[in-house]
């Protein structure tokens, strides 16, 4: 929400605020001649979007740093108070910088609060978080992490007591305790060493750990091939982006079987600064030079991606010309459900109500290979905490059973032992994948390429402008006001169908502000504000008869809308 009062006055009561150290106060000097500045960390206060809060680092209330943090907290204690006498928490952080710290005070606040919380000694991944809160019956959790952002953000996720992120109608009313904390005064607080004296703060052992290894590893569709040697065949290249998921991919590839792996040194040790990469994100290509470098080297048959907080995973293999491309979100997920299901039928394990749910801008690939195998599709809004939803109320009703769910942005997730996406689960199910095509003398990509001969060839791609600080939060919202109110007739040559307006609510589904554009020939196109960074996102996707008919339609389709979002931008 926009402050009441003006930037300059929010600056001026930090830098007059007894409460906010010489340290805050002395970088906030340094920009008493910059109002531009001033007025992009003062306008406003960083708000919960689709992952909670996130941004970039410093002093501001725009910004991310432990006073914000500690009201975000309180709110947050509040919260779990009017529900609970005795409420607990789990924390975890990932390999960023300052995550340490924001962890450390959110538990702090929390036991100023009355509140157990059960903390993490070093990193681990967001998922390891949500299982935490299961496998701890803990009444929600935290973790700090801006996952694959650039080095100068952080964040700050909730998750309730099924550990599942926040969906709307829960965390606006975190967001309505957040908004009665008014002053640093309110933030109640007890130091580490109190907390942990009054059995407040509780250090999780390597327990903890293992528990969370076996769950991932029970989801191994084929164990006895992966022992039987199929497991050692398959060389395989990780990168963990300097992130979390070192530790646990490592452990639980080698509790299935794979023997054959071998760790980017470059990327092995955690670093908030992500050195070796200009983003830490396993959807960047570039992400990826390292790790093909080493693959060249050792004949790698698959390469994985993790980022910083190890929920998202990256694949790359060799195409039908040797060389090694990089999946996308799609691709991998097409693969994965289509090998998944494949097997469970064949092992006479796969369930009459099996689902499959993925998101509406995630390809309609996977949806199609799914339906071929009985199960129904459901889909839902961008953010895993929506299919975590959808797992919750499986459970609850019966109706269906959950076996695989994902996004197109890099997130997977099969089994029911998390409510989020997890790259260590997604990892081990595309490595077996891999090993068991292997066995069949197939690449993963000659799999892709069969799916495409038997489903069509689906070709995605995803355009984001970042439009930054407050002018750049009012031309977002002036595109989408632009689209909203003049719908194209056609794109590319082919007519407009249909505008699915999520602002409306459609479906049964939160009201959202995205746009989705369907086309005569079953392409679309759908555009969506970024709930977590300062962008706006372009989806588009085609199906046709041929990769090169593909390409041509969907740089077509690309250009023609990118034209009109970059003259309103």
């Amino acid at each position: 929400m926009l402050n009441e009062t003006s930037a300059v006055e929010n600056y001026q009561a930090w830098l007059n605020d007894p409460n906010v150290d010489e340290k805050t106060k002395e970088e906030l000097r340094g920009i008493a001649d910059q109002p531009k500045e001033i007025e992009d960390r003062f306008y406003r206060d960083l708000e919960f979007g689709t992952g909670g809060l996130r941004g970039v680092m410093g002093a501001g209330t725009n910004r991310m740093n432990r006073y914000v943090i500690g009201k975000a907290t309180q709110g947050f204690a509040a919260y779990l108070l009017k529900s609970s006498s005795s409420p607990s928490v789990v924390i975890a952080h990932d390999s960023r910088n300052n995550s340490d710290v924001f962890s450390l005070e959110s538990a702090c606040v929390l036991a100023g609060n009355g509140i157990k919380t059960y903390l993490f000694r070093s990193l681990r991944p967001t998922p390891q978080l949500s299982f935490a809160v299961r496998d701890l019956k803990a009444d929600g959790g935290i973790v700090i992490t801006a996952s694959h952002n650039p080095p100068e953000y952080n964040g700050y996720k909730v998750y309730d007591a099924a550990g599942g992120q926040l969906v709307p109608a829960d965390a606006e009313k975190v967001i309505a305790s957040i908004r009665e904390v008014t002053s640093f005064d309110q933030v109640k607080r007890l130091s580490r060493e109190e907390a942990e004296a009054r059995g407040l703060i509780v250090w999780l052992d390597e327990d903890a750990d293992e528990r969370f290894v076996d769950a991932v590893a029970a989801q191994s569709v084929n164990p006895e091939l992966l022992r039987g040697g199929a497991g050692r065949d398959l060389a395989v290249v990780y990168t963990p982006l300097h992130g979390t998921g070192d530790m646990p991919v490592r452990r639980v590839l080698e509790k299935a079987g794979f023997a054959n792996v071998h760790v980017v040194p470059e990327q092995e040790r955690p670093d908030g600064m992500f050195p070796t990469v200009k983003s830490p994100n396993p959807e960047e290509h570039e992400a990826f030079t390292l790790a093909i470098a080493l693959a060249d080297k050792v004949g790698a048959d698959l390469i994985i991606g993790t980022d910083p907080d190890a929920d998202r995973m990256g694949a790359v293999v060799k195409n039908d010309e040797g060389r090694y491309v990089v999946l996308s979100g799609n691709q991998s997920g097409a693969i994965m459900v289509h090998y998944l299901l494949s097997n469970l039928k064949e092992q006479g394990r796969l369930p009459a109500n099996g689902a499959v749910v993925k998101t509406i801008v995630t390809s309609e690939m996977g949806a199609d290979i799914a339906a071929s195998y009985g199960c129904e599709v459901f889909n839902t809004l961008t953010g895993f905490k929506y299919i975590g939803e959808k797992i919750n109320e499986f459970e609850k009703t019966g109706s269906h059973r959950f076996l695989f769910g994902y996004e197109e942005s890099y997130g997977y997730l099969t089994g029911t032992y998390a409510r989020d996406k997890d790259a260590v689960v997604a990892a081990l199910l595309i490595s077996e994948a891999a090993a068991f095509y292997k066995s069949q003398g197939k690449t993963l990509y000659d799999v892709l390429l069969e799916l495409y001969k038997q489903y069509g060839t689906y070709l995605e791609k995803l355009e984001s402008r970042t439009l930054k600080g407050k002018d750049g939060v009012e031309k977002i919202a002036g595109i989408m006001s632009d689209w909203r109110s003049n719908p194209p007739a056609e794109a590319a040559g082919v007519k407009v169908t249909k505008v699915l307006d999520y602002e409306l609510g459609l479906d049964g589904l939160p009201k959202e502000n995205v746009l989705k554009y369907l086309l005569e020939d079953g392409s679309w196109f759908t555009l969506r504000p970024s709930g977590t960074e300062p962008k706006i996102k372009v989806y588009f996707a085609v199906r046709k008869d041929s990769l090169p008919a593909a390409e041509d339609a969907i740089a077509r389709l690309v250009a023609e809308v990118m034209a009109r979002v970059d003259a309103l931008s």
